[in-house]
């Protein structure tokens, strides 16, 4: 019955992480705080990435059919994010968890101030940096997406992306989506599907380093791969459910 559970847990958060192009890991790490008040952050924040890892790579060859993701933006974005998450898993190991909680809960908490105040401002024009890196490709759809940002900041953000992302195990998408659409000018169908292709990747990274350092280990299996076994269905539907 455990794993039914679990197994259903990955499939919904994976269905609306895949669908807002998060890996879902800003809905699971609390449920994990919750059910282990004593647990190791590094350990909790390995669980939540593995499944981050299994939901965004199914994702992101769902996307991919659909010609959605920017492989080159998410490439370069890569670049600095993967770094950033490899620090990231090796820092959570120093935190303790009563400081671990407060850091996680202010930093969602910031995350939504900031999409509330891009939301409902009253200039909501974009294009708040220069340009200097332009886009301009046709998906699967026939529908054509011309846009351009600055490759500096988008470098930048994604490096603090990938160092938040694997501190939190959150996988980083709840805060690469709303900074790609609101400072680089991303649309949102892009913005959400090349965030996928790069949470797959950064969050594959910081994986490893858990696995590596023994965070991750056999004694977690049984709670990752029902997970991630959900996740990668529930990635399927999200991605099919993201064209509405």
């Amino acid at each position: 019955m455990q794993y039914l559970w679990l197994t259903l847990l990955g499939l919904g958060v994976g269905a609306f992480g895949t669908l807002i192009g998060a890996g879902g890991g800003f809905i699971l790490m609390p449920i994990l705080l919750l059910a282990y008040p004593d647990g190791d952050p590094a350990v909790l924040t390995s669980i939540s990435l593995a499944m981050v890892c299994c939901n965004a790579s199914s994702g992101s060859y769902s996307y991919a059919r659909m010609k959605r993701v920017d492989f080159k933006s998410g490439l370069l974005f890569l670049l600095t994010g993967i770094p950033g998450s490899i620090a990231g898993a090796y820092v959570v190991n120093y935190i303790p968890r009563h400081m671990f909680n407060f850091v996680f809960g202010v930093l969602l908490l910031a995350g939504g101030a900031f999409i509330f105040y891009r939301t409902f401002r009253e200039d909501k024009r974009k294009h708040e940096t220069r340009p200097t890196f332009m886009r301009d490709f046709v998906d699967a759809g026939g529908i054509r997406y011309t846009y351009g940002y600055s490759l500096r900041v988008g470098m930048t953000l994604s490096f603090f992306v990938g160092v938040a992302s694997s501190i939190l195990g959150i996988g980083g998408g709840i805060i690469h989506v709303p900074a790609m659409v609101n400072l680089l000018n991303f649309p949102v169908h892009i913005a959400t599907a090349t965030s996928h292709f790069i949470l797959s990747l950064m969050s594959l990274a910081g994986t490893a380093v858990h696995v590596i350092d023994g965070s991750l280990g056999i004694k977690e299996l049984p709670c990752v791969l029902p997970l991630g076994l959900g996740a990668v269905i529930g990635a399927k539907l999200g991605a099919k459910l993201s064209k509405r």
